[in-house]
């Protein structure tokens, strides 16, 4: 009998012996996988946000409209940091477009993408074809250095970009 206490003690993580049962303490964390249901394009410019909407709603027919600062909590305590955000849908697909600034009041959206200066965000569909059409035709407007696209699963900082 002592033995098979012994081998059944060894085999259970912590464990709480009493008279009626045995109440294992071991536990286990469900993890989350956060739904990115987004894709990710970084653009890198000297212009300011509404110039630079300005001239994608100009060059590929869109029309960004200013929406209310994206309101996140980066640093984890009671301040907010705000991030310039511009809105644009595509009816016909229900496709949205985000244009979100990097560089808040107080901080990095993206902090691990500092030398890009905007994001533009594209939640729903998309088609393979239409994504790189659109990074081509960003890429031609003269005043965008850089427009890039981002696989958001490699982005340490992900969670700031679900609202």
């Amino acid at each position: 009998m002592y033995n098979l206490q012994q081998n059944f003690i060894a085999n259970i993580s912590i464990c709480i012996f009493t008279a009626a049962k045995v109440i294992n303490l071991s536990r286990k964390y469900p993890k989350f996988n956060i739904d990115l249901d987004f894709v990710l394009i970084a653009v890198t410019t000297s212009q300011k946000d509404y110039r630079i909407c300005y001239l994608i709603n100009k060059h590929l027919g869109f029309n960004f409209t200013k929406i209310s600062d994206l309101s996140v909590n980066i640093y984890n305590d009671e301040r907010e940091v705000l991030f310039s955000r511009y809105h644009y849908n595509w009816e016909t697909t229900e496709t949205d477009f985000y244009f979100i600034a990097n560089k808040g009041s107080d901080g990095y959206l993206i902090p691990e993408l500092i030398k890009h200066d905007y994001f533009l965000l594209i939640k729903n569909y998309i088609d393979d074809h239409d994504l790189e059409t659109l990074v081509s035709a960003l890429n031609k407007i003269p005043e965008i250095l850089t427009a890039v696209k981002i696989a958001p699963k490699k982005v340490k900082s992900r969670e700031n970009l679900l609202f």
